[in-house]
């Protein structure tokens, strides 16, 4: 369910790179609002800008020109330090290579972002448990990733930005390394977090079978939004491919 509150307003936004004849505009005036509740994919082709959002909206870039409110706040006018401390306590990453240290448990990989946030041990453990029983593997806490499948990885490393309870979750590639059976199990875990917990997750994909689990897909051409609405309506209907058991 989404709430009339915008967790994300880009206007106007454009990213440059490059000087004279070597200037790339790679964002060339992006208006984007989303919501809390929201699920949005974002699509496009290689060099279409999508990354560049997303690198933008995670606060890990900031804008050329054009603004960039995340609740309100503006993160253009933030210090690098104000936008580091604004990725820690406010957003949630999930990616396509997983990210987990090898010989590290389930459990304490998912513990290690609340470290950073200095949260108590008895706190940091429990909410870690809770996260970790949420995506399914409450029976593998003390596994080492090389214990897991590949789809057991990637709920670990959901759990992990779960832990820190963000208010916006980015998911870059999520299903990439994954099988298609695996894929749709990561993308019924991430609807069922996003339906039953009003989660808002954005989440970048080139496959429009996993964008089909999206309930909005924004698509990106060479560095503005061409389109914007349900997957259906932006690229048909999907394949029979996008299905699978949980």
């Amino acid at each position: 369910m989404t709430s009339e509150e915008p967790v994300i307003q880009l206007v106007g936004v454009k990213k440059v790179y490059g000087k004279g004849d070597a200037l790339v505009y790679a964002l060339a005036g992006v208006d984007l609002t989303i919501r809390a509740g929201e699920f949005v994919a974002i699509m496009g082709a290689s060099g279409s800008g999508k990354s560049t959002s997303m690198n933008i909206i995670g606060c890990l870039d900031v804008p050329s020109a054009g603004s960039y409110r995340f609740r309100g706040a503006k993160v253009e006018e933030m210090t690098a330090d104000e936008r580091a401390m604004l990725r820690r306590l406010h957003i949630g990453f999930v990616f396509q290579g997983f990210n987990l240290l090898p010989r590290t448990t389930a459990i304490e990989n998912v513990e290690l972002p609340l470290v950073y946030r200095r949260v108590p041990t008895a706190e940091r453990q429990r909410r870690a448990i809770e996260a970790l029983e949420t995506v399914g593997l409450g029976d593998r806490l003390h596994h080492v990733p090389s214990e897991l499948s590949g789809g057991q990885q990637q709920r670990v490393a959901i759990a992990r930005a779960l832990a820190s309870a963000p208010a916006l979750l980015l998911a870059d590639e999520p299903t990439g390394n994954l099988d298609s059976r695996r894929s749709a199990e990561i993308m019924q875990l991430l609807v069922q977090l996003n339906q039953e917990r009003g989660i808002t997750i954005v989440m970048v994909t080139h496959e429009p079978d996993m964008a089909a689990f999206a309930s909005r897909c924004v698509h990106f051409k060479d560095g503005l939004i061409i389109g914007d609405g349900v997957p259906a309506e932006v690229f048909g209907p999907p394949s029979s491919s996008a299905g699978g058991a949980a």
